[in-house]
């Protein structure tokens, strides 16, 4: 295979269950909720990624640049996982390389990219650039990115797939947005991941994309899981409720991830940050309990009162 990070991973969490939300339950060893099954392939991966967008579009500043270089190194430290960005991103395709490029071991990274272009014809040069930018000899997920010109580039990614030079394939959406055009290809098309918008505020994919998602055996990733911040500026200074205590979540935004991650169909959350305390906070939302399907409607009701 192209990338032997995988078989150490599965070694490493084959006795980990997928966690189901119908109870909470409690750690022992590791966490149930800190890793999940990617359906197609039986392999696990941690439940909390990391998002790229706006935080590591820093461009060549050396004190930003080593400020997301440490992120990345405890992002490692933490069990590492998925990374994901986009050409759309500005410069965090190179930001990410310099991070991985400090790393002395880079086998729990899940390299997660997409290609973004309305000409399908330049999606493989595109591909190609963003190898380049990362320091990779390959991806293990690639993207559609917003359903763009999304025929032909899923195409050229599932090409690449058959010819092992991929592992997994995906189409993203956000904010949201074509979420019919979403289902239809999710009911069609036989991708690996899909990537959508999902909070305790915007649950419009549960009525109908999620519970597509675990029928058809797709991974879901789930992108503004703080609706770019605003949902932590929402519930700044309120009070958290008693019932956080029970899941072991001591700030907000645990609060608002466990709710992402104790659905059952939910296998990675990729939040955003430049901050290594932040990272570390949101790491720390895998571990311990995680609501059960009682308590994650009390969750929705409560929080949108606040």
């Amino acid at each position: 295979m192209l990338f032997s990070r995988r078989t150490m991973m599965i070694r490493c969490f084959c006795a980990v269950a997928v966690l189901g939300a119908s109870a909470p339950v409690r750690a022992a060893g590791l966490d149930p909720g800190t890793t999940r099954v990617i359906p197609k392939t039986g392999e696990h991966i941690p439940v909390i990624g990391l998002g790229s967008w706006i935080t590591f579009n820093v461009g060549e500043d050396p004190k930003l640049l080593t400020e997301c270089a440490q992120v990345i190194a405890a992002f490692a430290e933490e069990g590492g996982g998925m990374i994901d960005s986009s050409p759309m991103y500005g410069s965090s395709q190179s930001t990410i390389g310099h991070g991985l490029a400090q790393l002395g071991d880079r086998s729990d990274i899940f390299t997660a990219e997409k290609v973004w272009t309305s000409s399908p014809g330049d999606g493989p040069g595109q591909i190609a650039e963003t190898r380049r930018e990362w320091g990779v000899p390959g991806f293990d997920l690639l993207q559609v990115h917003n359903l763009r010109a999304w025929e032909g580039n899923l195409d050229t990614l599932f090409e690449m797939k058959e010819e092992g030079k991929l592992r997994h394939v995906g189409i993203t959406t956000s904010h949201g947005r074509r979420h019919d055009l979403l289902e239809r290809i999710m009911r069609e098309q036989p991708i690996d991941f899909v990537q959508l918008t999902y909070n305790v505020l915007d649950r419009a994919p549960e009525d109908r994309l999620l519970p597509l998602a675990q029928e058809r055996g797709v991974a879901v990733i789930v992108n503004r899981p703080y609706q770019r911040g605003a949902l932590i500026e929402r519930y700044r200074g309120a009070q958290l409720p008693g019932w956080a205590v029970e899941i072991g979540a001591e700030t907000w935004p645990q609060v608002l991830l466990k709710f992402i991650i104790s659905h059952p169909a939910v296998t990675v959350a990729i939040p955003a940050t430049r901050q290594i305390a932040h990272l570390r906070e949101n790491k720390a939302a895998s571990r311990g309990l995680l609501p059960d399907a009682k308590l994650r409607r009390r969750m929705a009701w409560d929080l949108a009162q606040i």
